[in-house]
């Protein structure tokens, strides 16, 4: 199993070198996803794509960067827009996939 190793200077596009130079907020300008989670229960995901699958046990979202996915119990959307959504039910995992 291969460890990720962080990026370095270097390793950054030219893009995020202006973003971290400016201190801007990455979110915006890379579209980077927002997860917010309050206790085990309600989550909010702002920056997403699109829904991938939606189940009772498990969501899987498409954003920018990454596929997010949770899993618990009971889940269920509540209400989505073009920039938002929030999830109810009881999470297990939050998982990102490349």
């Amino acid at each position: 199993m291969r460890k990720k190793q962080k990026k370095t200077e270097a390793d950054l596009s030219i893009h995020e070198k202006v973003i971290n130079t400016l201190e801007l907020p990455k979110d915006l300008m890379l579209g980077a996803p927002i997860v917010t989670v309050t206790g085990r229960k309600e989550l909010v995901v702002t920056n997403y794509k699109g829904i991938l699958e939606y189940e009772d046990s498990f969501i899987r979202i498409q954003t920018k960067t990454c596929r997010i996915v949770i899993s618990g119990v009971h889940l269920a959307i509540d209400y989505y827009t073009n920039e938002e959504m929030k999830i109810t039910g009881f999470f297990e995992a939050i998982q990102y996939e490349s």
